[in-house]
């Protein structure tokens, strides 16, 4: 660059060359040693005068140091190099308003002061948290503080923490179970130019662990190894320092038994099952220390488990069932049977052996249980089925021979049906508990049980219709079946009710009719000797208005009383839907009401010299009339 200049009889010029920077002793400098960040500026002129100029020194991209003097150099001196002192450095140099800038130069100063570590208290107890800092004071964030537990004959422990804003960091080590004597320490790093940079680390601190209390002591008696129905104790005891929020648990196979709190021992006894084989832990808590003991207990099988026979599973009812209870290998037991049932179980006689004439009611489930020294064990449940009250089924002495079975069925009236096959012996008929079998020959009896047959429903009036407001009575029936039967009444397939009978009818009773309650019925029947429930045909049920009976009572109530009586009875019976009430006079008709009620219906409409009021029933497409006469 050249500066001209004029002033009143002097002309100058002013050249500013290239800029450079240097340091001493070298772009790398240890920690703590001397530095020197040297600018030279080489300045032309073209005559001989004292020119000022301003000498600019920059640390990435802030000022640091400067210098207005007439000397070409520049220095800046650091005489403790810190790592904060690592970055490009930059020279400026200013002349007669002119400004030339030099490359910048990178230094790194190699190396970081020693942190400073500090504890919180230098005695803990284990389960506690023990507070450190470390500090580098000397040292520029960001900077990243590594902190060390020390143990004895173990790997150190380390946790690290990134600190953006501030030259030291804080953290709590917890205090494990086992801890003795532990040291502490921490050092620092940071990043330069893509690479981490360490300090030596910090000053090491001593910390002393005292137990909260000792580790538990688990007793057994009389032993770990024991017989059931012996009496088994447990004692679980420990020292402590303070008393104070401790707990001691006593667990088998992770499930806790029994816990006590701020006590030193803890007691629990039980009598012994062989379930209670496992493993035992006796577990002493306060705070974050825990501390425990192990031992496995081994319980040896007294007596196994009873096994209840059944002199037969399936039978008829009246038929004789025997239960007998048994343990292999083992006698002296006190025995029990009882009935299974949803609510507990029935306890039916304490007895090895029960011996009883069955009934339709004692299907179900049974067991039995065993008693010796306090231990009780129960056997697998058997399932027993009785099946319904039995009828004879005669059949000739001649095996295999075709022959004519006359079935006689007495339902409502004794009714005869005929059925030939050749019958084996042995073979179930399937009928009603109410039908006979009667061969022309001789006879044998057998007992048959029978299945429900298809059953019937229909309304109890005889007609598929119901007065609104009036009681809906419907009536289930069967041919055949053998009881207890289960009838269910449907409207539109949703169940209405449910009943169990020994009968073969069942009645559905709907007190009060409402308009809703028109629609398709049914009803289901089952037993226990039917594969699946049996439904009827469908029963179409109407639900009709009131009789208009009321309306013709105030009109001709007085009059003709008793040809009244003869229309409103069928009104009252037939009426169903739109009643179409008509006037005939001269042979001609006239409508006087057509509607549901007819509540339009006035007096003097019926009331009609020399005429006839008739009502029409749409349902048997009838008339019937009465014939009126002058008042």
């Amino acid at each position: 660059w050249s500066v001209e200049a004029s002033c009143t009889s002097v002309q100058w010029k002013v050249m500013l060359l290239p800029l450079s920077t240097s340091v001493q002793p070298s772009v790398k400098v240890k920690n703590g040693a001397p530095m020197s960040i040297i600018c030279h500026a080489d300045i032309s002129k073209s005559t001989n005068f004292n020119l000022q100029h301003n000498i600019t020194i920059f640390k990435d991209g802030k000022l640091v140091f400067m210098s207005v003097s007439g000397r070409e150099d520049a220095r800046y001196e650091v005489p403790v190099a810190r790592s904060s002192h690592t970055g490009d450095y930059q020279c400026a140099v200013e002349a007669d308003g002119k400004i030339r800038h030099s490359d910048p130069l990178h230094v790194w100063v190699t190396g970081m002061t020693k942190p400073t570590l500090i504890a919180e208290k230098k005695d803990v107890f284990e389960g506690e948290m023990v507070k450190l800092r470390c500090e580098m004071p000397e040292e520029v964030p960001p900077l990243y503080f590594i902190f060390r537990k020390i143990k004895m004959n173990s790997t150190p422990k380390e946790e690290l923490k990134h600190e953006l804003h501030r030259n030291f960091s804080v953290i709590q080590f917890p205090i494990d179970e086992g801890d003795n004597i532990l040291q502490f320490d921490c050092f620092g790093r940071r990043s330069v130019k893509f690479e981490f940079e360490t300090s030596e680390p910090s000053n090491r601190t001593l910390i002393t662990v005292k137990e909260p209390f000792i580790k538990p002591t688990l007793r057994i008696k009389p032993s770990n190894n024991i017989t059931e129905g012996k009496e088994i104790q447990f004692e679980c005891s420990t020292v402590v320092a303070k008393m104070r929020n401790i707990e001691i648990i006593l667990l088998r196979n992770k499930t806790i038994l029994s816990s006590v709190r701020d006590q030193a021992t803890l007691k629990y006894s039980a009598v012994a099952t062989l379930e209670d084989s496992g493993e035992y832990t006796c577990k002493v808590e306060k705070g974050k220390a825990s501390k425990t003991t192990t031992r496995h207990v081994v319980v040896t099988e007294l007596f196994p488990k009873p096994i209840l026979n059944a002199s037969m599973n399936k039978l008829d009812e009246n038929k004789e069932l025997t239960l007998s209870c048994s343990i292999k290998d083992f006698q002296n037991a006190s025995f029990s049977i009882l009935r299974r049932n949803s609510n507990g179980d029935t306890l039916l006689r304490n007895s090895r052996n029960l011996t009883m004439r069955a009934n339709v009611n004692d299907t179900g489930s049974y067991i039995c249980k065993a008693e010796v020294n306090r231990i009780v064990k129960e056997s697998k449940p058997v399932m027993i089925r009785v099946y319904g009250e039995l009828i004879q089924r005669l059949e000739p002495s001649a095996r295999g021979r075709k022959s004519l079975i006359n079935l006689l069925i007495n339902i409502f009236a004794l009714r005869t049906c005929s059925l030939t096959e050749s019958v084996g012996f042995g073979r179930d008929l399937w009928r009603s508990d109410l039908m006979q079998c009667n061969w022309q020959y001789f006879f044998s009896f057998l007992p048959v049980l029978a299945p429900v047959s298809m059953p019937r429903i229909s309304a109890f009036s005889g007609l598929p219709e119901v007065v609104l407001g009036r009681p809906l009575n419907l009536t289930c029936c069967l041919m055949m079946g053998t009881p207890p039967i289960t009838f269910t009444f449907y409207k539109e397939n949703k169940a209405k009710k449910e009943i169990v009978t020994n009968n073969t009818c069942a009645v559905f009773l709907d007190e009060d009719i409402k308009q809703n309650d028109k629609g398709q019925y049914k009803c289901g029947a089952k037993n226990h000797h039917s594969s699946g429930m049996k439904t009827s045909k469908i029963l179409n049920i109407t639900v009709i208005g009131k009789s208009v009976q009321f309306f013709l009572t105030n009109a001709i109530f007085g009059f003709f009383e008793a040809a009244y009586h003869r229309l409103s009875k069928m009104v009252a019976k037939l009426g169903s839907g739109i009643f179409e009430i008509l006037e005939r006079k001269n042979k001609s008709e006239k409508t006087l009401c057509k509607e549901q009620f007819c509540s339009g219906l006035q007096e003097t409409d019926i009331i009609i010299l020399k005429a006839q009021v008739c009502v029409f029933f749409p349902i048997i497409k009838r008339v019937e009339c009465l014939v009126l006469v002058e008042f």
